[in-house]
């Protein structure tokens, strides 16, 4: 089942036109017999004047089951029935003078009802076809949207690359390691942009949008004995024009954690709090229980380039981005990023 037909209603399925001709055919004469049972065991209660009374809604089911054409033609042949076996005597005196008016009325009522109807299971056709359109055109968008995404992001992983090739011609320790940096930021936007939407256009979570993109940090730093984690943020979103400052945010407080929380050390931990600020603020902090900062470190003054960065697109944000050391739990180092509602 597609999932166009898995949206629609029961009742959208109706008339039965996609089946064999006989499927319907068998199916309206089953329940004009029925019909017409009915009516002759209701002969003796019944007056002679209602002959077409359980031929109605007969009429109408069919209709609904099999197509106002067959509907038609199951009302001619209950016409027939009626006026034949449950009216006076065709032979009788005054016989037509009752028949007609009866089978005229009955005529009417029921071509109105077929008209009805057909015009319904007519646009009932219709918003078949158009959601099967939109249904093909969105399966269409997602295709693009995800091979878009792809192609962004692995035109970045390609830049990326670039850059870490022409650091191998540079001389100077300064400019490769300028180079260096310059290619993992590219390399973490561009898995960023990879991970930034579901398949459906949707925003991700906080934590499914930070969790792997720290985690390849982490590889990319070559510490394989620092446990990450994330707490919360799985109920949380961030807007769209928000998501790809704030992952790098958190990369770069991440990558200073292993570059200088944990130089010399083998193991360690850098826990991840996503928390909600009210009014759709948020706050996340990066915590880690490596040495610390030294002694007078002030993130305006001491701070290199990646943190500066950071501090940038928090004020970009409209929020602030702190460093200060941790006094309890361990010590280390807490960065925290706080962006009001």
């Amino acid at each position: 089942m597609s999932e166009a037909q898995g949206r629609q209603g029961w009742h959208e399925r109706f008339p039965l036109g996609t089946t064999p001709l006989w499927r319907p055919l068998v199916i309206a004469c089953a329940i004009i017999a029925g019909a017409f049972v009915v009516r002759y065991a209701l002969k003796p209660a019944l007056p002679v004047g209602s002959p077409f009374i359980t031929f109605f809604p007969a009429v109408l089911l069919i209709a609904f089951l099999c197509g106002a054409r067959i509907g038609a033609g199951a009302a001619i042949v209950s016409t027939l029935l009626g006026a034949l076996f449950f009216m006076s005597d065709p032979m009788a005196p005054g016989y037509f003078a009752t028949a007609v008016p009866s089978a005229v009325a009955y005529g009417v009522l029921v071509s109105l009802n077929l008209a009805l109807f057909h015009w319904m299971q007519s646009a009932n056709a219709m918003i078949r076809v158009e959601r099967a359109r939109s249904a093909a055109l969105a399966n269409t968008r997602q295709l693009l949207f995800r091979e878009l995404q792809h192609r962004v992001s692995n035109n970045l992983q390609v830049a990326a690359g670039l850059l870490a090739l022409q650091k191998k011609h540079v001389e100077g320790e300064r400019a490769r390691t300028a180079l260096e940096e310059a290619s993992r930021r590219i390399g973490v936007i561009g898995r960023i942009s990879r991970q930034l939407y579901e398949p459906d256009g949707e925003t991700r979570s906080l934590r499914a949008l930070i969790e792997p993109m720290c985690a390849d940090v982490l590889d990319a730093g070559g510490v394989t004995g620092v446990e990450l984690k994330v707490i919360g943020g799985e109920d949380q979103s961030l807007p769209g024009d928000a998501a790809i400052p704030v992952a790098l945010i958190v990369a770069e407080a991440v990558a200073n954690a292993i570059e200088h929380g944990f130089a010399g050390r083998k193991t360690g931990t850098i826990a991840i709090h996503c928390m909600g600020g009210g009014n759709s603020g948020y706050r996340i902090e990066i915590r880690d229980d490596g040495q610390g900062l030294p002694e007078g470190f002030a993130l305006e003054a001491n701070a290199g380039l990646g943190l500066r960065i950071a501090a940038t697109l928090a004020t970009q944000l409209g929020g602030r981005f702190d460093l200060e050391p941790r006094r309890a739990e361990g010590g280390g180092t807490a960065a925290r990023l706080v962006v009001p509602g």
